[in-house]
């Protein structure tokens, strides 16, 4: 991105964390078109000078770098394979990066599609929560060809400080999955010590913070751990994706003839849980499960 004239960027789904992302890319001096579902989730990027678009079609007609940040991989389908969707409406020569998290094959096929329209494509997961969203520090795992991640740089800068391409197409998501293989068994290790430090009688606060400056220590213990003790379970990533992810983490772990107990035993842990009615909740919720 060598011109000083910005290329306009699309910008579907501003729940959550997207709603942060495309606000950094749009205080970056980047036009900026918006669409979701439910366009009251976009009012404060509207106020600030964001265009609304009435489809995915019309937005993928007027933007050059499309970036989605949705839910399910069903939605990537229709999203992007829908008549309506992208690769029937994106402009030749432009670029789609899917942000959110999900089959390392669908993200194969995202890319081989468009590269037959003279579309370049990137699966760009991230990693860092609302939390990471709100301060601009995602992680950012990218799968596809390293000119397209090159031109992209600037604006994935706008959202995060680690950047990595790690091969091909899908092999962002690859990496988005490891990501959540770890995440997995660490909450379940960081509920566990705060229930066992209350049995215990000590003080949780305390326990985190010395933990913390340990080999144990992790971002979820630092940042989620103090939400737990404080009852804050509003959700910096739902429940309900976790199981998604760690869903499709299992797929592919069956796909390459690969075992992942503990993210066997994480998932049946988070299913309950959802069942509990906390699907819509943060993964702390977790510790709700262990103390019922």
């Amino acid at each position: 991105m060598t011109s000083q004239k910005k290329p306009i960027v699309g910008f579907i789904g501003t729940g959550v964390m997207g709603k942060s992302m495309a606000g950094h890319i749009q205080n970056a001096g980047y036009p900026l078109n918006v669409y979701t579902r439910t366009q009251e989730k976009a009012l404060d990027l509207i106020a600030a000078g964001a265009f609304w678009k009435e489809t995915v079609a019309e937005l993928a007609r007027e933007s050059d770098i499309i970036i989605t940040m949705i839910g399910y991989p069903k939605d990537v389908e229709e999203v992007y394979f829908g008549e309506e969707g992208l690769l029937n409406n994106a402009k030749e020569g432009s670029y789609l990066v899917d942000m959110t998290t999900s089959k390392p094959l669908l993200a194969q096929k995202i890319a081989e599609a468009a590269a037959k329209k003279g579309i370049h494509a990137v699966d760009a997961p991230v990693s860092g929560g609302d939390i990471g969203a709100k301060n601009a520090t995602l992680a950012i795992m990218a799968g596809g060809v390293p000119e397209a991640f090159d031109y992209l740089r600037p604006i994935f800068e706008t959202m995060g400080t680690n950047l990595m391409l790690h091969g091909p197409a899908g092999s962002g998501q690859h990496a988005k999955m490891c990501n959540q293989i770890t995440n997995a068994s660490n909450m379940m290790g960081v509920c566990e010590a705060i229930v066992y430090a209350k049995a215990a009688g000590l003080n949780p606060a305390q326990m985190i913070e010395t933990v913390s400056s340990g080999a144990a220590n992790s971002w979820a213990l630092q940042n989620l751990g103090p939400r737990m003790l404080k009852g804050d379970y509003a959700p910096g990533f739902y429940v309900k994706h976790f199981i998604k992810d760690m869903t499709i983490a299992l797929e592919s772990a069956v796909e390459m003839g690969i075992q992942l107990p503990s993210l066997t035993l994480a998932l049946d842990l988070y299913k309950q849980l959802a069942e509990m009615g906390e699907e819509d909740s943060g993964t702390q919720a977790l510790i709700k499960y262990l103390e019922r």
